[in-house]
């Protein structure tokens, strides 16, 4: 009989498929007879889900500590979900990315419901403007910002009191009772929509 061919192991990089989570991952050195009680390691990691999240864990603490997923166990994975998720906040990240020419340190403003909201428009921002790959960006340090304290002019153009939101074209619709603009379903002019 034939041998059957090997199986693909292609090896699969971190993408964003869908809203970034938050999670806190807790893992330390697998227990020996010398140690048989290592002292544990708490990381809050961002991504789209608990795979990518353990994965990322190992990644960083075999860059800090001596410890790899070979010789380690994780002991919790936890999702974190914001209690306020109604009101508008402004979020500072601070971050870190490689770029084909090297390292680079960088700070970003954005406004969101939650912080997981705002670390999934700075995945979408840095792929656009940078061209940077998700598995290349380290966040560094989140925190929420008052409004005194933005920096950006994207974000300053939304924290300002007289902001307004005008809607100068609208157009009446037969929903919920409301007179449509026309009770025909083809008209001969085009329906008006400036409002006063």
């Amino acid at each position: 009989p034939t041998p059957l061919p090997p199986p693909n192991t292609t090896q699969t990089n971190m993408t964003v498929c869908g809203p970034m989570k938050q999670y806190q991952v807790v893992g330390r050195k697998a227990p020996t007879e010398a140690f048989p009680n290592p002292e544990a390691y708490r990381m809050i990691i961002f991504a789209p889900n608990m795979v990518i999240a353990r994965s990322k864990f190992w990644y960083f603490m075999q860059q800090f500590r001596k410890m790899k997923k070979t010789t380690g166990e994780i002991l919790d994975v936890n999702e974190i979900v914001e209690k306020n998720r109604n009101q508008v906040k402004n979020y500072g990240i601070w971050l870190r990315y490689d770029s084909r020419s090297g390292t680079h340190n960088m700070y970003r403003e954005y406004r969101d419901l939650n912080l997981c909201g705002a670390i999934t428009q700075l995945y979408d921002e840095m792929a656009g403007r940078h061209r940077t790959r998700p598995r290349s960006i380290q966040i560094i340090r989140t925190s929420t910002i008052a409004t005194a304290d933005v920096k950006r002019p994207n974000t300053l153009q939304f924290v300002g009191k007289g902001l307004k939101f005008p809607l100068p074209h609208r157009t009446d619709s037969a929903k919920r009772g409301n007179k449509a603009l026309s009770d025909q379903t083809f008209t001969v002019g085009r329906p008006t929509t400036c409002f006063r």
